[in-house]
């Protein structure tokens, strides 16, 4: 079937990366991230990708992704790395979902809901080591509260767990600190009797430059999605972007100097110029911040978008491109005849990161699968 717009999905290039951030992780289990229907891939596809390709666990940020992986048979270990409402922890219980418990209330609240379902809670306990969201107290009250909730019946501590907040960064030294910090809280766990199997930290940035951060498990997130972090980052391993976005072309018209393009007139044509409506829009994803600054591929050359983006559809000015006609392939990011468009270059022009940028292409976008 064709499609006006869709995201090819090169499952292959998954696959390798997959492999590069195995060997990055030695012995450590790998946890792959696919929260926001794994950044925009396909939740469930690239859930089962991953498990076939090695990976030992499965990091969701709400519980509905973990059940959704449940219901489409996906039985690998899962962890809900986020908050969890009362309601769905009684519904993750029975489908053998891990859940992270980050204060003495929450660990309280979900072992109490264990024993009234007769179910094991599994839980993860995270601790703030400096990132300010949620987290117990990294010192001896978060000790303390832990020893306190692994005590509780139906409990098994699975995990303990931390987030670093400026592992893409240059100065390593945050990231040392809150790892020092971490560890020095597991002794003191440990000392008091609580020994977990998995103590896990590293994400993407932090499993590329720090070796240190290992440990037990890591978390991978963007670089099984074959893009990096940050500029700190890029000398690492060698990954493959897995996702392409492409569009159609609708029309191609001759205007005109002067002809006005798109909402408010904020765009006249500087001479004769060809002019292709393509069918994408924010309604897709596609941010209106591209408007007069995004460019797109057609035939493998780079065409500006002129005008303002639309909800459903973008003009762009084809004039240095041969032979543009309907039914013409554009890609917004990826590559066409050997030119390349790359995603981080849309997120420089709207001032985001590559993350935000493949997370936003919409639910009406299909992903096609190679």
């Amino acid at each position: 079937m064709g499609y006006p717009v869709w995201a090819e999905i090169d499952m292959g290039a998954f696959d390798r990366n997959l492999r590069e951030v195995r060997r990055l992780a030695g012995p450590s289990a790998v946890m792959a991230v696919v929260k926001a229907n794994a950044y925009g891939h396909g939740l469930v596809p690239v859930a089962r990708a991953a498990v076939s390709g090695g990976a030992g666990w499965l990091g969701v940020a709400r519980g509905a992704e973990a059940l959704e992986l449940r219901h489409n048979g996906v039985g690998a270990p899962v962890l809900v790395l986020g908050y969890v409402h009362l309601d769905e922890c009684r519904e993750l219980l029975p489908a053998g979902v891990s859940i992270t418990a980050y204060d003495e209330a929450s660990a309280t609240v979900f072992a109490g809901a264990a024993q009234q379902e007769k179910r094991t809670l599994r839980v993860h306990f995270k601790v703030d080591t400096g990132m300010g969201r949620l987290g117990f107290p990294c010192g001896k009250s978060g000790v303390k509260a832990i020893l306190a909730a692994a005590r509780l019946p139906n409990v098994e501590v699975e995990g303990l767990f931390t987030h670093f907040a400026c592992a893409d960064e240059p100065d390593e030294q945050k990231t040392l600190r809150q790892l020092e910090l971490f560890l020095e809280f597991a002794r003191e766990l440990e000392r008091a009797g609580l020994a977990v199997k998995y103590k896990h930290a590293a994400n993407s940035a932090a499993l590329i430059r720090l070796p240190e951060t290992r440990l037990d498990m890591v978390r991978p997130g963007i670089i099984l999605y074959g893009l990096y972090p940050s500029r700190e980052t890029c000398c690492g391993p060698e990954l493959t972007p897995v996702m392409s976005w492409k569009a159609r072309v609708v029309q191609v018209k001759e205007v005109a100097a002067g002809f006005p393009v798109s909402y408010g007139w904020t765009y006249r044509t500087h001479r004769r110029a060809v002019l292709a409506t393509v069918a994408v829009g924010y309604g897709d994803g596609y941010s209106r911040m591209l408007s007069g600054r995004g460019e797109v591929l057609l035939h493998g050359l780079r065409a500006p978008v002129v005008g303002r983006v639309c909800m459903d559809q973008i003009v762009v000015d084809a004039s240095n491109v041969k032979d543009v006609a309907p039914g013409d392939e554009a890609v917004l990011f990826g590559r066409q005849e050997g030119t390349v468009l790359p995603v981080d270059e849309m997120a420089a022009k709207i001032g985001t990161i590559n993350y935000e940028v493949v997370c936003a292409v919409g639910a009406r976008v299909p992903r096609v699968y190679l």
